[in-house]
């Protein structure tokens, strides 16, 4: 294929994907928002409950990250890290791994994150989201983002999407 045919063939496939993602903003704005439980999770300071991450946000965004093990999920905090002012003036923010806190505090001073973190080792938190798959490598976790809102004393889960490599 010459170059222009080649263009106009990636062309119609970036208008395939536009009209497939419209497809997807559809779907999503129709989506009920699911309730979850009040995890218990580990924070730097011990103890902490998913409602006691939004702080004083109406929202809340998670990042479900693999742990210090994970170059990819390494590359997506260190790039959270230089927008997390911007993000935690919209909403909460916070980054969940299933590495112990003294792992993810000496990883991150290392790296100079300014986000926070939780644990969710022995936890159910990382399953019941659908980033914990027993079967898969890396101990069974997947990288992803879930935006949780507060209704009360509920939590529901808006929306979620898998980060990764590619």
């Amino acid at each position: 294929m010459n170059y222009s045919e080649t263009k106009s063939a990636l062309e119609a496939k970036r208008a395939q994907i536009a009209s497939l993602r419209d497809q997807m903003r559809a779907l999503q704005a129709e989506v009920e928002p699911q309730a979850v439980e009040d995890y218990q999770l580990t924070g730097w300071g011990g103890p902490v409950h998913l409602s006691q991450l939004f702080g004083d946000k109406l929202n809340l965004i998670v990042i479900h990250n693999m742990g210090r093990g994970c170059s990819s999920c390494t590359m997506w905090a260190d790039g959270f890290n230089g927008v997390y002012d911007h993000l935690a003036s919209r909403a909460a923010f916070v980054v969940s791994s299933p590495d112990p806190v003294a792992v993810q505090k000496e990883f991150a001073a290392g790296r100079g994150w300014r986000f926070p973190m939780v644990s969710h080792a022995n936890t159910s938190f990382a399953l019941d989201m659908g980033y914990r798959r027993p079967d898969a490598g890396h101990g069974g976790y997947s990288p992803g983002v879930s935006a949780f809102r507060r209704d009360g004393s509920r939590i529901l889960r808006l929306s979620d999407t898998e980060l990764g490599p590619m």
